[in-house]
């Protein structure tokens, strides 16, 4: 009997406008050409409850920085509990537009709260679960507005010093965890992204050639 392969948990950070949901699908064609199931998912958002939050979070009225890291774990507590560790236990591969990193860069960098009590809450939310790779598609901050496709959600209107706070905080996570992470120029081309991505997660899917 064919043993199932184990699971494999990718996650796409970056700032918006970087290109994570183009490359994401990219990524779910090619390794559903193999065979292998894909779980596409985002944070927030990734489950029904999640919808919810996303839409209070990002579209509702404004919080302060600790309610708005509050809310964010909550979704990753329900998403991962529900969605992201059943699909791994069953061998899928799970994409997800954003995880943990998100927080440790939005709400610690950006909005400044203390990172230790980010990563603890994170973390506990996850009960530990981290990504097998970590995708970070770097964006200059200045060519967010360019990058927009609709009106600006409360990050996006954050302003560009909290932007930049945000990717300097991505950059620091990626230095100190270079096994796990890989940097990416998100101004280059979308096929060229495409094949770094693949070849940085193929060898974890048991695959040589991109």
């Amino acid at each position: 009997m064919r043993s199932q392969p184990p699971g494999v948990f990718v996650s796409f950070e970056g700032g918006d406008g970087a290109g994570k949901t183009t490359q994401l699908e990219l990524l779910a064609t090619w390794i559903e050409q193999a065979g292998r199931e894909v779980v596409r998912t985002r944070e927030p958002g990734g489950t029904a409850i999640g919808r919810t939050l996303r839409d209070l979070v990002l579209h509702g009225e404004d919080v302060d920085a600790r309610t708005e890291a509050l809310l964010y774990a909550t979704d990753r507590a329900h998403h991962v509990a529900s969605l992201v560790r059943p699909a791994l236990a069953r061998g899928a591969v799970v994409l997800t537009d954003r995880y943990v990193d998100s927080s440790l860069a939005y709400q610690a960098g950006g909005r400044e709260l203390a990172a230790d009590d980010v990563r603890r809450l994170s973390m506990w939310a996850v009960d530990g679960l981290m990504p097998d790779v970590t995708i970070l598609l770097d964006l200059d901050p200045a060519h967010l507005p360019a990058r927009l496709t609709a009106a600006p959600d409360r990050l996006e209107r954050a302003g560009s010093a909290f932007h930049v706070r945000t990717r300097e905080a991505y950059l620091g996570l990626a230095a100190r965890e270079p096994e796990r992470w890989l940097v990416l120029d998100a101004a280059l081309g979308r096929a060229e992204l495409a094949a770094q991505v693949r070849a940085r997660v193929a060898p974890r899917l048991g695959r040589t050639g991109t």
